[in-house]
């Protein structure tokens, strides 16, 4: 009897493991805000009925796929007129503050003008039923807290203070053109364009519009380059996934074509680009699970702590700034990129081979010494990227127990992106350890007096 007991635990596990990893969807199309979406854009233009609103079990909110789509077939085309655009704006009742406005504006400050103001109009408001469907709020790095900012990796901490501050200086620089509304507004202007709803705009734009190039015009200064697209923006990002999406100059639609195919009532994804998950948190406020994209980036910064021995480092680290090769100093699961072990056999080399720097770049081989040393100190910064993981991961921890939700959703996607740096930086450390050409008691080679020590 206990044997039996045994087998039926374990298929009754089994089970239990198949139906969590199954994932489970409910449709959204009967919901009022999604009916009045569809009703908008069938008013426009839009007739397909391919594709429906749900609400999935692993990625939240996306599109489901009604029937099959094969390889090379139509996922959505959404006529112009369904598109907003600048073009939009500049023929509303915003327009003719902006022609006349003493300097031309920028067509993202354009588009989150009248976004908000859209948002202030309400019912009066002809693009509420898209309005409605938006995020509140976002876990774009506009929206984190210190707190959050304080547990992200150096690189993106620093690119993502640069995001908070832009959206910060595009509200305070624009004062005097925001009070020029108030006509058009019922409540102060100080009331309405807040900061608050400024960011909201612009993360909306940020997260959710697709690329379509917009020829120049006389109002508008900069690349023109927005078009938010209801409905079609609903479509989730997965990097396995491949589309052919274009504006179509004769049919006058955005269209994207389907290239993987998507099986009926599975959800229909498309591809933002090859981006690494902290390029996806900065740009659109989240990760992707098992991201082939994905790596660890090893910091400037970084690398002048582990070798702030080397005398003539300022040099080398001057030298490698020059020839651009500063940048994209990456781990993987599969080990150092290129260029970061390119960097650290440069970086081995003593003042007095200055001559060889040029040829290092170009890939003239060490002797063994000198190499067995740069994968030592390409060990060294993956462990201190592991340690400084682990204690992010930790602080995080201890950050889900006393905030709120809106913040909770912040530290979840920083968790997912450090989980998943602990993984790469894991096997990147198998890795090196692997490919070590001596045991781990060989000091490591101190190739000339000015070099590490």
């Amino acid at each position: 009897m206990r044997g039996r007991g045994r087998r039926v635990g374990r298929a009754a596990r089994k089970r239990r493991q198949k139906s969590e990893s199954i994932v489970q969807s409910a449709s959204l199309c009967h919901q009022p805000q999604y009916v009045k979406l569809m009703r908008f854009l069938h008013q426009r233009g839009f007739t397909s009925t391919l594709l429906q609103p749900a609400l999935f079990s692993d990625t939240g909110r996306g599109l489901q796929a009604l029937r099959n789509v094969k390889t090379g077939h139509m996922l959505i085309s959404l006529p112009e007129s369904c598109l907003l655009t600048t073009s939009t704006v500049l023929d509303s009742y915003l327009g003719q503050y902006i022609k006349s406005w003493k300097s031309r504006l920028s067509p993202l400050l354009a588009l989150c003008v009248f976004l908000v103001c859209e948002r202030h109009r309400g019912e009066a408001s002809d693009w509420l039923p898209y309005i409605d469907t938006l995020p509140t709020s976002y876990t774009c790095p506009a929206y984190f807290t210190d707190d959050v900012m304080s547990v992200l990796p150096i690189g993106v901490r620093r690119q993502a203070v640069e995001q908070r501050e832009a959206v910060r200086e595009m509200h305070s620089s624009n004062q005097e053109f925001f009070r020029s509304l108030q006509p058009i507004l019922s409540q102060p202007v100080a009331e309405v364009l807040t900061y608050e709803a400024l960011r909201w705009a612009w993360c909306s734009i940020n997260t959710r519009s697709v690329f379509m190039s917009h020829p120049p015009n006389d109002f508008l200064s900069g690349q023109d380059i927005y078009a938010l697209a209801p409905f079609l923006d609903l479509l989730n990002h997965r990097p396995d996934v491949q589309v052919k999406a274009n504006f179509n100059d004769a049919t006058r639609c955005y269209e994207i074509k389907s290239i993987s195919g998507t099986l009926r009532y599975q959800q229909a994804f498309i591809n933002y680009g090859s981006h690494d998950n902290q390029r996806l948190l900065l740009e659109y406020g989240f990760v992707a699970s098992s991201n082939p994209h994905s790596v660890v980036y090893v910091d400037t910064d970084l690398l002048c702590e582990v070798l702030r021995g080397d005398r003539s480092l300022d040099q080398k680290i001057k030298f490698l700034r020059d020839n651009n090769f500063l940048h994209n100093l990456t781990l993987s699961g599969d080990g150092p990129s290129w260029r970061l072990m390119t960097a650290l056999r440069l970086l081995s080399l003593p003042q007095t081979l200055y001559q060889q720097w040029k040829a290092v770049l170009l890939g003239q081989a060490l002797c063994e010494e000198r190499e067995r040393w740069s994968v030592q100190t390409a060990q060294t910064l993956c462990q201190r990227l592991l340690h400084d993981t682990h204690r992010a991961l930790e602080k995080i921890s201890v950050l889900l127990q006393r905030c709120d939700q809106s913040v909770r959703e912040q530290l979840e996607v920083v968790r997912s992106l450090r989980q998943e740096e602990k993984c790469i930086l894991g096997g990147c450390l198998e890795t090196l350890q692997g490919s070590r050409r001596q045991s781990d008691d060989t000091l490591p080679c101190q190739p000339d007096v000015d070099a590490v020590s």
